[in-house]
């Protein structure tokens, strides 16, 4: 594994779209874009709340316990902020803030993503029919539960603006909200929605928590999901370059799930992404993926690091799934004993590869 050891000096190299961002957040994006020149960070939703097999463990992750070292990339999700009691909420919060922190600490990154119950009915963050009422007119500006989302976002920033780690500096994050919004199963996917709603939606999220709340410590990710093959039908939702900092693909379909690959396509679909950014100057990233239960023991090798070391990409992280705590089947990463562990530490061994060992200054 290589130590990457960064200067500030790339912070230059990109603007985000919060003039206001803290020097932690403008100096996690600019070293996110170097790296991804040359390599890539590895990610793994809720790597340390849980495993196969296990939960709430200290500084323990799966990934971890095969390789040695966390992901360089934590995912954590941020649904038990709304739509719960009071204290709930509140633990779920404090929760939050210890997880984040603890990663920012050990100079890792966390991503924030946001399965978002439906705050006007039933349902959950999924849509089901005759249950689930199409939200996102309701809680833009002038919709009957605008308010309410005002308050959802007030908690929001409330957790951002505690994440003060040892430093006294407050821990960046990546803010993943809305995603896969291409497709039909959220509330919030195109299908129950207009594209002028849904632009909406975005544009007052960030410039509410911004410039509203004063969070300035998020680097702002638009991620449809794999359902486009050109860059205008990448873009038909895209609420503009002012109000997007990463842009992101959640990608299962091509790749392997089923049992269905295809490569050249996923490829092609990251390569819209990849030179997209490139051309607004923003950070690009594979912001999902994974094979359930990883039964190409190859997968990691063969498959996702095949792919994400294509020339011309520049992506700065990939993140697979969760490993479920209680499944005998809903994993994404290696634990050991796996069919795909000696697999993984090859793909962790690449010099392309980053976990958080490898990380060295990622805020400085």
């Amino acid at each position: 594994m290589i130590i990457i050891s960064l200067t500030a000096s790339a912070q230059k190299r990109i603007s985000l779209i919060d003039p206001l961002a803290t020097k932690e957040t403008r100096a996690l994006a600019g070293n996110l874009l170097r790296l991804s020149k040359n390599s890539i960070l590895f990610g793994h939703q809720h790597a340390t709340e849980y495993g196969h097999g296990w939960q709430g463990d200290a500084d323990r992750s799966d990934v971890k316990t095969v390789t040695g070292s966390h992901p360089a990339v934590i995912g954590v999700d941020i649904s038990g902020l709304s739509g719960r009691p009071k204290d709930e909420i509140e633990k779920n919060k404090a929760d939050l803030v210890k997880n984040i922190t603890d990663t920012y600490n050990r100079g890792g990154l966390s991503t924030i993503s946001w399965h978002f119950s439906n705050p006007a009915s039933g349902g959950g963050f999924y849509w089901k029919d005759s249950v689930s009422l199409p939200a996102v007119p309701l809680i833009i500006p002038g919709g009957s539960h605008h308010h309410q989302y005002k308050d959802i976002l007030a908690t929001i920033a409330d957790m951002a603006k505690s994440l003060k780690g040892k430093d006294g500096s407050l821990a960046p994050v990546i803010f993943r909200p809305y995603h896969e919004f291409d497709g039909d199963w959220f509330w919030w996917g195109s299908k129950h929605c207009t594209k002028e709603d849904f632009i909406t939606l975005w544009q007052f999220t960030v410039s509410y928590l911004r410039d509203t709340l004063g969070v300035h410590n998020f680097i702002y990710a638009f991620s449809p999901d794999n359902k486009f093959n050109t860059e205008s039908e990448f873009l038909e939702r895209y609420p503009g370059d002012q109000w997007v900092d990463l842009v992101g693909m959640d990608n299962y379909g091509d790749f392997g799930r089923d049992g269905k690959y295809d490569l050249l396509s996923g490829i092609k679909k990251l390569r819209i992404v990849s030179e997209y950014a490139q051309k607004a100057g923003k950070l690009a990233a594979f912001t999902e993926t994974g094979l359930e239960s990883i039964p190409n023991p190859k997968w990691f090798t063969d498959v996702l690091l095949r792919t994400v070391i294509t020339n011309g990409l520049k992506l700065a992280y990939v993140l697979v799934w969760r490993n479920d705590a209680t499944s005998a089947t809903h994993y994404y990463a290696p634990f050991p004993g796996h069919p795909s562990e000696a697999d993984f530490k090859l793909f962790y061994d690449h010099p392309f590869t980053l976990f958080e060992k490898d990380l060295k200054a990622l805020y400085k």
